[in-house]
């Protein structure tokens, strides 16, 4: 059994071509194919085929239906057995077939394989079984069932779904070289959805490489028109990026290649190996973190066997507690382990001043370093990715992410090369990417022994030698936070006539606030630090945090932060978990939550700007009642 739903709907038996009967019993063949392997409630059945106006005997008419169908699959079933075909399920209907037997599961399947050679850095690969998978795109899905019934959604998803194969095909085509390959299913696909500008930009660079320049031009211009009158927009970056490349003669053809197709740029020789070496100076005041560099030292012997997987290592921690400072030092350090090169991106996650940089952007740098010309580079961020793991397969290159938000900025970054070392600072705990195999490096504070040494090396052994108990003073007022140390030891720094107890004084007198932690406009400080995290969180909260500010001990339980908050327990757990996972509280034992001291300030700074005295007070009040009855309890 042969069943055909991108285009026609058509059912094979064999040789022998079925008549699938009345239009709304095609409809209803045609919705189980399109959700084949998965029962379809009786209620979306109905939904799909009457839209809003069902009959009354709507359920009556959708069993007959079914009934017919099953006989049709199933010719020789004698009446009332249940069938292997068509199956009552969860109060509606299953389709069973092989992955085999339907177009669309085959398409899912090829289109996935044809994913995972683009990520591992194999376009070849990847484009045939896109290729393969987009054969059987025939037409409009599930053609021959009523209009009024295929534009439903569930249909339109599937050609949702051709649409971004296509633009997979068409950027590993473009890749190697085989653009004239994939100029069919995009035009088809630009047809099915003209107002896509990632597919349009890669018909347009298609249409280009395939010798056709004043064709994809015109291309450019219609969609510019299109979108002009449809939406009254202007093209956007993708769009454009295509266009001026085209122009620019970027994109030129150099005649047939293997296959059939057409190389994107002229070869020119095989092209210089470029050694990037970007990492930032390392901290000439670095000491302590032993233990941390310790285990660096384990997962580095590990990435740097040219035979073993690469590595990923994802050192967290609150804002300004030397995440950064610990990996460029330690980048330094095993520095000619890597002799391919060292790459360092700041992706700007929490960054006070400047946008979060986009993966595709970071990964046009980064290929620009490795030496690949503006001219070689794809559009999609797949397909740079792709190139970015073909250019690094057989070498030993170490890379410095910095600063990342979530997983999502930094999987495409991940080189894929055995040998390869991938160090990552982020403020979030990044879950999905330690569950992808990442090595968790969650940094806390310093001892005081190391803050007193970061003190002393960058203010001077002497002068902390002469007022001993001002340097415990500061190094307690900062809360052994390496940011807010070295913002003191600058201001030290500048004034060397000065004690460092009067540096003492100044912070004792401003315990409540944090602008003796202040920096220079334009630099980052313990409250534009603290600010970044905390506009990332979520209304509730971001309230929460401003609400810890005002217990007066060490932790709270999650009882004592659901009663400030006024909220459900469970519901107060998941805003901890958010805040933990950003490192804005500290979990220091099973249900009990502390905050940094300084974060404590910046958290009452806070409460006073965005909280009225009456839900302050009320807050507290809820929870004075929580400790006596905890205390009764």
């Amino acid at each position: 059994m042969r069943f055909e739903v991108l285009g026609p709907l058509r059912v094979r038996h064999g040789e022998t071509e079925l008549d699938l009967g009345f239009p709304q019993q095609r409809a209803l063949l045609g919705l189980l194919l399109v959700q084949a392997g998965r029962p379809v409630p009786a209620s979306v059945i109905v939904d799909t085929l009457w839209s809003d106006r069902p009959p009354a005997s709507a359920m009556n008419v959708v069993r007959r239906y079914a009934g017919s169908l099953r006989r049709l699959l199933e010719p020789g079933l004698p009446p009332r057995t249940p069938g292997r075909r068509l199956i009552r399920r969860a109060g509606g209907y299953l389709l069973e077939a092989d992955e085999d037997e339907v177009d669309l599961l085959r398409f899912r399947d090829l289109t996935q394989q044809g994913k995972r050679a683009a990520a591992t850095g194999r376009p070849e690969v990847a484009l045939l079984h896109f290729d393969e998978a987009l054969s059987g795109w025939r037409g409009p899905v599930a053609m021959g069932i009523p209009a009024s019934v295929r534009e439903h959604a569930v249909f339109a998803a599937v050609e949702r779904e051709l649409v971004r194969t296509t633009v997979m095909a068409a950027d590993a085509a473009l890749l190697c070289g085989r653009a004239q390959h994939v100029l069919p299913p995009l035009r088809r696909a630009a047809e099915l959805d003209p107002l896509n500008e990632s597919l349009h930009a890669r018909l347009v660079m298609a249409l280009a490489a395939s010798g056709v320049q004043a064709e994809a031009l015109a291309a450019y211009e219609a969609v510019r028109r299109l979108l002009a009158a449809e939406l009254g927009v202007s093209p956007g970056a993708e769009l454009s990026a295509a266009h001026t490349r085209v122009l620019r003669q970027e994109v030129q053809p150099t005649g047939p290649a293997s296959g059939g197709g057409w190389r994107a740029t002229p070869p020119r020789g095989p092209a210089p190996v470029v050694r990037p070496a970007q990492l930032p100076p390392d901290l000439k005041v670095f000491t302590g973190r032993r233990a941390e560099l310790g285990t660096l030292l384990k997962i580095t012997n590990a990435a740097s066997d040219s035979s073993g997987a690469p590595a990923t290592v994802l050192i967290s921690g609150m804002a300004g507690i030397g995440k950064t400072t610990l990996a460029v030092h330690w980048a330094h350090e095993i520095a000619d382990r890597f002799p391919d090169g060292r790459l360092h991106v700041e992706l700007r996650g929490f960054h006070p001043f400047r946008t979060r940089l986009d993966p595709a952007e970071a990964l046009r740098g980064m290929l620009a370093a490795l030496g690949v010309p503006a001219g070689h580079l794809p559009i999609g961020l797949d397909a740079l990715a792709g190139l970015y793991r073909s250019v690094l397969s057989g070498r030993r290159v170490l890379v410095l992410l910095d600063d990342a938000f979530d997983s999502d900025q930094v999987r495409p970054l991940l080189p894929a090369a055995p040998g390869c070392l991938t160090l990552v600072t982020s403020r979030n705990s990044l879950p999905g990417l330690v569950a992808s195999g990442g090595h968790p490096l969650r940094l806390d504070l310093p001892s005081a022994t190391d803050a007193r040494a970061v003190l002393a090396l960058r203010t001077g052994h002497e002068r902390l030698a002469a007022d001993p108990a001002a340097a415990d003073e500061i190094i307690a007022r900062c809360g052994r936070l390496p940011l807010a140390l070295a913002i003191v030891a600058a201001r030290a720094i500048s004034r060397p006539d000065f004690p460092l107890a009067a540096i003492a004084t100044e912070l004792r007198h401003s315990r409540r606030t944090l602008d003796a932690f202040a920096a220079a406009p334009g630099a980052v400080d313990a409250r534009s630090a603290f600010a970044c995290s905390y506009r990332c969180l979520r209304p509730e909260s971001a309230r929460l945090f401003r609400l810890l500010s005002q217990p007066s001990g060490p932790d709270v339980t999650v009882g004592a932060a659901a009663a400030l908050a006024g909220l459900p327990a469970r519901g107060v757990r998941l805003m901890l978990d958010e805040l933990a996972d950003a490192h804005l509280v500290i979990e220091h034992a099973p249900g009990r939550y502390a905050l940094h001291d300084l974060l404590r300030v910046f958290a009452a700074e806070l409460v006073q700007t965005h909280d009225d005295p009456a839900q302050r007070q009320a807050a507290r009040e809820r929870l004075r009642d929580h400790a006596l009855h905890a205390d009764h309890a």
